[in-house]
C-alpha cells in the first residue's frame, strides 16, 4: 500500500521522483490546471502549449510524461487529463480529482514518490485526491509472492509514497481527510484482494478466519458459525448451498459498536466464495471469473472495520454469508426445499440462483437484532448487468425514502448507481404449491426478482436495501482511472459514508 502524506513544500522545490499536474480540456486547447503555477512558469508559461503539441488535450484518463525543466527537483513531470475545464466560478469535481488522481497512480508504476498537485480547493478535494491516488496505486500481489511488489526495485511495484501538495498537513480537516482516505482506501484494497485470491485460497474457512484475525487488531466482536452451528441453528438456506463441497460453509458475525452510538445498521454480505453453479452448472466460460461472487461479503468487511478504524458513532454489525457453491453426491438438487433460518420454507428450482438462499438466512438473523437499517451487498444477478452494465450497481429497498438516500450517498462518494423498483406483479411469479415460495421467478425483471425475494427475510418494520453489484464488483477490462483489473471494491465507500450519515442523525 503507498503511503500518504501531506507535503508543504511546492511542485517546484519537492524533491520527488515525478510531479503530477493537471490539464483539462479548454475551449481553444488544453488548459493547465491549478496546482501547476509552479510548474508552469519553470517552462517559461509555455507547458499548455507544449502538451498541445505532444497531441495532449486534457481528456479524462490521459497522462502525457515530460522532462522537467531546471526548475524543478523532481525530474519528471507527469500531465493527467480533468475532462472539461469548468465554469469560470466552479472547481473541479470530486469524482474527476479522483479519477485523475488514479489514472496518475498508475502511469508512476515502479515510482518511489511523486508529488500530486492537482486543485485543491478544500479538504474534501484532498481527500478525493488522496483517494484516488492510493486506490490507483494498488496492486494485487499473488499468495506466493511471484511478483515481488514489496521490492521498491521492482518496475512492476506500484507508486510507493504520495505527497499531496496545496493541503495543509496542520489544519485539522486537512489531516482528518487524509487519515480518513488512508483507512478507507486501505480497507478497499484489503477487500480487492479477497475478491482477486484464487478460490482454492480463500475458503469459507479461511475467510472466516481473516475476519477472525482483523477482530483482534482493531478490537472487533467476531462470532463464527461453522457447519455443525449452522446446521443445529436451522440455517437451511447457507447449509443447502454450502452441503456440496468439501470447504463447508460459516456464517460470521462481525461488530463494531461506539459507546455513544444512538443507532445500529446491519451490513449483510453474499460470500460464495466460488460459485460453480451446483447441479445446474454453469456453461463453459461463466465460471472463470467466479471467485469473485463473494465481492459482497468482502464489501461488508470492509466497511465494518473501516467504521472501526475511522472511529464513526454507529453500531455497525457485518453479516457474512459464506458458502462455496459445488455439485457433488451430497449437493441440494433442483426441486429440493430449503427450510430457511426463521421457519420459511423455499423450493430450489435453479441451484445457481444460490445467493439469495445464503442472503435469506442472514437476513433473518440480521432482523433478530432489530437495527435501525439493513443493507445487503451482493454479486446477485446477471440481469442487472444487463441492465445497468458493467459499471453500475442497482440499488432496492423496501422505503422510498431510504433507496433515495443510498442512491444519493453514492453519488456523493463517486460511485455510480441507479435506483430500481420492486414491482409487487412480479411477486406471484415465485409462488409453488410445494413451499412458501420458489428461489426463482419470471425470467424478464430477474434482478427484480431476487429483491423481492430478499424482502421475504427482512423483519417488520426495519428499513432495508439491497445493492445488486454484479456489474462493478469485478472489472476484465484495461484498468481505468482508479480502477484496476479484477477486484474493484465497489459499494464500500457508500457503506462506510451511510454510517458516517447514520452517525450524523441522517439515516434517510
Amino acid at each position: 500500500m503507498s503511503a500518504l502524506t501531506l507535503s508543504t513544500s511546492s511542485a517546484a522545490t519537492l524533491r520527488a521522483d515525478a510531479i503530477v499536474i493537471g490539464v483539462a480540456k479548454g475551449p481553444k486547447g488544453p488548459v493547465v490546471a491549478p496546482g501547476a503555477e509552479a510548474v508552469d512558469k519553470a517552462f517559461d508559461g509555455k507547458l499548455a502549449a507544449i502538451l498541445e503539441t505532444l497531441g495532449a488535450g486534457g481528456g479524462e484518463g490521459e497522462t502525457t510524461k515530460l522532462p522537467a525543466p531546471s526548475g524543478l527537483k523532481a525530474p519528471v513531470v507527469l500531465a493527467v487529463g480533468l475532462g472539461d475545464a469548468p465554469a469560470k466560478d466552479d472547481g473541479y469535481g470530486h469524482e474527476a480529482l479522483r479519477r485523475a488522481a488514479g489514472s496518475a497512480a498508475r502511469a508512476l508504476t515502479g515510482t518511489k514518490k511523486a508529488g500530486f498537485a492537482l486543485p485543491v480547493e478544500d479538504a474534501a478535494a484532498a481527500a478525493a485526491i488522496a483517494e484516488g491516488a492510493l486506490l490507483g496505486a494498488y496492486s494485487f500481489v499473488p499468495v506466493d509472492g511471484s511478483k515481488k511488489n514489496a521490492d521498491k526495485s521492482d518496475k512492476s511495484a506500484p507508486l510507493g509514497e504520495v505527497a499531496l501538495l496545496g493541503a495543509k498537513p496542520r489544519d485539522k480537516a486537512f489531516k482528518a481527510a487524509a487519515e480518513r482516505a488512508t483507512a478507507l482506501t486501505e480497507e478497499i484494497n484489503r477487500a480487492r484482494d479477497l475478491v482477486n485470491l484464487p478460490p482454492n485460497d480463500l475458503t469459507p474457512k479461511v475467510f472466516a478466519a481473516t475476519a477472525q484475525a482483523a477482530g483482534k487488531e482493531h478490537g472487533l466482536k467476531v462470532e463464527v458459525l461453522d457447519e455443525k452451528a449452522l446446521l443445529k441453528g436451522g440455517f437451511g438456506g447457507i447449509m443447502g448451498v454450502g452441503q456440496g463441497s468439501a470447504n463447508p460453509p460459516r456464517l460470521v458475525r462481525i461488530g463494531y459498536t461506539h459507546p455513544k452510538a444512538e443507532k445500529t445498521i446491519a451490513l449483510v454480505g453474499k460470500g460464495i466464495t466460488y460459485d460453480s453453479g451446483g447441479i445446474s452448472l454453469k456453461a463453459a466460460g461463466h465460471n472463470e471469473t467466479m471467485k469473485c461472487d463473494m465481492a459482497g461479503a468482502a464489501a461488508v468487511f470492509a466497511a465494518v472495520v473501516a467504521a472501526a478504524r475511522l472511529g464513526v458513532r454507529v453500531n455497525v454489525t457485518g453479516w457474512l454469508a459464506l458458502a462455496e457453491n459445488m455439485p457433488s453426491g451430497t449437493a441440494t438438487r433442483p426441486g429440493d426445499v430449503l427450510r430457511m433460518y426463521g421457519g420459511k420454507t423455499v423450493e430450489v428450482l435453479n441451484t445457481d440462483a444460490e445467493g439469495r438462499l445464503v442472503l435469506g438466512d442472514a437476513l433473518a438473523r440480521a432482523s433478530e437484532e432489530n437495527p435501525d437499517a439493513i443493507v445487503d451487498v451482493a454479486t446477485l444477478t446477471g440481469a442487472m448487468v444487463l441492465a445497468l452494465g458493467n459499471r453500475t450497481f442497482g440499488v432496492m429497498a423496501n422505503d422510498d425514502a431510504f433507496r433515495t438516500s443510498l442512491y444519493e450517498i453514492a453519488e456523493e462518494v463517486g460511485e455510480q448507481a441507479w435506483p430500481m423498483p420492486l414491482p409487487a406483479e412480479l411477486r406471484k411469479a415465485m409462488d409453488t404449491p410445494v413451499a412458501d415460495f420458489a428461489n426463482m421467478g419470471e425470467r424478464m425483471g430477474g434482478g427484480l426478482v431476487a429483491g423481492l425475494f430478499l424482502k421475504e427475510f427482512v423483519g417488520e418494520g426495519i428499513a432495508w436495501a439491497h445493492l445488486d453489484i454484479a456489474g462493478p464488483a469485478y472489472h476484465e477490462s484495461a484498468p481505468f482511472g482508479y480502477t484496476p483489473k479484477g477486484g474493484t471494491g465497489s459499494a464500500i465507500r457508500t457503506l462506510v459514508r451511510l454510517a458516517e450519515h447514520t452517525a450524523d442523525g441522517d439515516l434517510g
